[in-house]
Formats: structure tokens, C-alpha cells, sequence
């Protein structure tokens, strides 16, 4: 099917993304300078130069602006994905849309990606950012069914699905190492999904497994 074209973004639109995106970015900020129990909805909007009340039409609370950034990082995703072309099998143009956004934002930082986990690891934040990371999954399950033509509404959640553990499984391999890039990484195991694991089932292991006690922690 013909690549859909992103939805054009109206001004009001545009300045309600970005006002949101910096009320999350500051809420991160402080939280990692002072630790989320010092942080209070008022100095999260003082960092940005809104009121508390600008700042409750976007959150409910400190801990969801927080996780929020897990979401929006995967709008520009689904834009991409979309505007794929026309006859790109869908493997190839979700894996395409994926690499195009984590190059964008280029190699993470270890030292902010550590202190970024340290803080997602606190219980406070773990109901927000397992609601963040559903979103996620919710998203680009629709996204993918849009791109395939209303496919079986279980099978695109199930693409989603295996996409982000793609993604859970290349951060903590990356993070748990001393040189192994992130993005390469992603895109093997990316590739092996689509054609269905033939390394593993086949019986050959050329790579270590990841340390899989960490697999079930947060990743940014």
C-alpha cells in the first residue's frame, strides 16, 4: 500500500508538543540533580517559565512527565514508519523507521543512561513507567496496522511486542558491555525476528547471551 503521509501538525499543535516535551526533559533534569522526592510540580514548571496549572493539562503528576519521555521519543517513530515507501516489506520498514530514529539520537551517554536507570528503578516511578512503555507498544502496534492495511489487530500487537523486547534486549546488552555498539546490535536482532531466529534454531550461538538477570530492568 502507498506510504500514508504524516498528519501535518498545526502551530497550536507544534507549540503543545514542544511545551510538553520540555516539562518532561525538566522534570528529568531535576529529578536527577535533586532526586524525585525533593521535586516539586511547582519547580518543574518554574524551569520551564509556566504555571503549576499549564503543567497539570499536560501531566497528572511528577512521576508521569518523568516517564513521559519513554513516549515521546517514539513519536517521531511512527511518523517515520508511515511515511516509509510504498511496496518496503514491513519488516524492513519497521526496522528501517527504528534505526532512523535511535541515529538521530545518536549512541547513549553511559554516564546519564546510569543515573537515568538508577532514578527509573525507584518504586515510585514503576507503575508510570510500565504505563509509559505500554503506550509505547500500543502505539506502534497501531502504527503498524496502519501501515499494513488494517492486518489481524493480534499479529501487529504481537510485531510491536517483539520489536520493543528487540529494543530492552540491545540496551541492556549495550549497557552490560564495554564495546559493543548499540545500534548494530538492534539491527541483528531486528533481522533475525523477521526471518524468524534461523541462528538460534538452527543451533549455532555465535554471541554470548546477555546477562539475563538484568533483562527485566529499565531502559531509557
Amino acid at each position: 500500500m502507498p506510504p500514508e503521509e504524516p498528519p501535518k501538525l498545526t502551530l497550536r499543535e507544534r507549540k503543545k508538543r514542544e511545551a510538553r516535551r520540555a516539562l518532561a526533559q525538566a522534570a528529568v533534569r531535576l529529578a536527577l540533580d535533586r532526586g524525585l522526592e525533593n521535586v516539586r510540580v511547582e519547580d518543574i514548571a518554574t524551569e520551564v517559565g509556566v504555571s503549576p496549572r499549564t503543567f497539570n493539562n499536560y501531566f497528572s503528576s511528577k512521576e508521569q512527565a518523568v516517564c513521559s519521555v519513554v513516549v515521546d521519543r517514539h513519536e517521531g517513530m511512527r511518523e517515520a514508519l508511515l511515511a516509509r515507501p510504498e511496496g518496503e516489506p514491513l519488516w524492513e520498514s519497521v526496522k528501517q523507521a527504528l534505526i532512523e530514529q535511535y541515529s538521530r539520537e545518536g549512541e547513549p551517554d553511559r554516564e546519564y543512561v546510569t543515573r537515568f536507570r538508577e532514578l527509573m528503578g525507584q518504586l515510585m516511578l514503576r507503575g508510570e513507567f510500565l504505563n509509559a512503555h505500554a503506550a509505547v507498544e500500543r502505539v506502534l502496534a497501531e502504527t503498524i496496522a496502519k501501515r499494513a492495511g488494517g492486518a489481524d489487530r493480534l499479529l501487529c500487537w504481537l510485531m510491536a511486542s517483539s520489536v520493543e523486547s528487540a529494543v530492552r534486549v540491545a540496551f541492556v546488552n549495550w549497557f552490560m558491555s564495554d564495546d559493543e555498539p548499540f545500534l548494530p546490535t538492534l539491527e541483528r536482532l531486528l533481522d533475525e525476528l523477521a526471518t524468524g531466529l534461523p541462528t538460534l534454531t538452527g543451533g549455532t550461538t555465535p554471541n554470548p547471551a546477555p546477562n539475563t538477570t538484568t533483562l527485566g530492568e529499565p531502559s531509557c
